[in-house]
């Protein structure tokens, strides 16, 4: 389909951007379950072609996405319940025990459906599982294992483990692999499972014409399987710590930058190993995804390297990144290769070189356009045809939150480049995303559903209890959306 030198965007598309866990039904957040197939499609029946979510791994407490145990395992929570009790692996129940929390009585579900799986009457599925797991098994092993041993020491990070299984001494790991060896297995059903019925959604959007558009976080989070099973792909200490970590120099919006806390790739070592870890990453966000965002693509072409005993990220500094050297592996490998770039933020020449040397679509978001120059390259009329513009991503408010939140002056630079009165957003903004010339538009659901700023996903560097649990409910939807946002995107062209 698309390679190095060619756009992933092979015509106008409009797409909607949800997480699956926003979506209705499930237990305690959204899932893979039938209202995911229904989301799809009323993606169809409202014209969009393209399904735009967060990245799809385990995650930590938090529940950030951007911060999952692992760059390949997908979040076992949204595996569907309903669906398992369709293939006859669970028997139907009442919901959770009083006073169980839904994780725990999805995670005591999905054990109960690992055993039957392991009863006589489901050898089929049984050597599906077993092929699945050899042909993943460049990470699942270790990722089993870690998940694994994560329970063992009361899911404590790695790096506080005992120095031996820290460490990864071969009889120690070996050991651990053979007593834990039910466990580990079942960490592997969950994945099999998880990729079975992702692998199911997406056939089932792809026919429908509906491509699905995923994001990959350019760091992984530390306390991952990923950095414990290959901390040598990693600037770590004798102890498993960073000694340095990512984030992005003071700027415009903050007088001491951003310190991430993400450790950092030993990018030599990578590419003396031909990129082996990122060829793998990506092979299975391909078998995943029919698009992939490069999340802080800027990272390939240089990054903020700050000292791990910094609390701040002022006293960093640049560092070249062999983003070139990388994309040619990845090139080299895959036939396909449909990369977007998020190339928001401190953008150099060198970055933008970089984008460009692979016919990279960068990103504009609108709610970045107004309250300056006619220049400013956000603003529609500024926009170039290999780009992906958004009204807001997940870390922005919603539109309407934005809107309101504005001071007069720059509400009326909105309204007046519009030609809209207040009334009328957030829609004039996503007529303003699908009239780009832009081959992509995207946008929110919340923007769609027309909802205000205490509906937003997330509000970065904040600790609020919202953050990454907002969820839609279809009575939210105004009457006649499908059938007007069907009309907008015919007439502009994104049929």
């Amino acid at each position: 389909m698309t390679g190095p030198g060619r756009s992933p965007l092979d015509r106008r598309r409009a797409a909607l951007l949800l997480h699956p866990t926003s979506l209705p039904g499930g237990m305690g957040s959204g899932d893979l379950g039938p209202e995911a197939f229904n989301f799809v499609d009323f993606l169809v029946s409202a014209g969009f072609s393209v399904w735009q979510t967060l990245p799809l791994g385990p995650t930590h407490a938090e529940l950030s996405p951007y911060r999952c145990r692992s760059a390949h395992a997908g979040n076992e929570l949204l595996i569907s319940l309903e669906r398992l009790v369709s293939d006859g692996l669970l028997p139907r129940d009442g919901g959770p025990k009083q006073g169980e929390p839904t994780t725990t009585y999805r995670r005591r579900r999905l054990t109960e459906a690992y055993h039957a799986c392991r009863s006589r009457g489901h050898e089929s599925l049984r050597q599906q599982c077993e092929e699945f797991r050899q042909r993943h098994a460049f990470w699942i092993e270790d990722y089993a294992l870690y998940e694994a041993l994560r329970e063992v020491h009361d899911r404590k990070p790695w790096w506080e483990w005992p120095s031996d299984v820290r460490g990864r001494a071969a009889g120690v790991i070996a050991g651990a692999r053979e007593r834990l060896a039910e466990s580990i297995e079942q960490r592997c059903f969950e994945q099999f499972m998880f990729y079975r019925q992702w692998g199911d959604l997406r056939r089932h959007a792809n026919a429908r014409g509906v491509l699905v558009f995923g994001d990959i976080p350019l760091y992984v989070a530390d306390d991952s399987a990923d950095v414990w099973a290959s901390s040598h792909n990693f600037q770590l200490d004798d102890h498993g710590r960073p000694r340095v970590v990512a984030g992005v120099p003071p700027d415009y919006f903050s007088a001491t930058g951003q310190r991430w806390g993400n450790p950092i790739y030993d990018w030599r070592r990578l590419e003396e190993e031909g990129f082996t870890w990122w060829v793998e990453r990506l092979r299975t966000q391909l078998e995943q995804f029919d698009l992939l965002r490069i999340d802080h693509f800027r990272g390939l072409e240089a990054y903020w390297e700050i000292p791990a005993g910094e609390d701040t990220a002022v006293n960093g500094r640049w560092v070249e990144a062999p983003g070139e050297a990388l994309l040619r592996r990845l090139g080299d490998t895959f036939e396909r290769l449909p990369l977007i770039a998020e190339d928001l933020g401190f953008i150099t020449p060198g970055v933008e070189a970089l984008r460009d040397r692979f016919d990279l679509p960068g990103m504009k978001v609108l709610q970045f356009a107004f309250g300056g120059a006619a220049d400013n390259p956000y603003l529609p009329h500024n926009h170039a045809e290999n780009a992906v513009v958004y009204t807001g991503t997940h870390d922005n408010n919603t539109t309407l939150g934005w809107f309101h939140e504005l001071d007069d002056g720059v509400r009326r630079h909105v309204t007046e480049y519009l030609g809209c009165h207040a009334d009328d957003m957030p829609t004039a903004l996503c007529r303003a995303a699908l009239g780009s010339v832009a081959r992509l538009a995207v946008l929110p659901m919340q923007d769609v559903l027309r909802l205000g700023a205490d509906q937003r996903m997330n509000a970065p560097g904040t600790h609020a209890a919202s953050n990454w649990s907002w969820r839609f409910r279809w009575d939210q939807l105004p009457p006649g959306t499908d059938r007007f946002y069907r009309h907008m995107i015919g007439l502009y062209g994104r049929v």
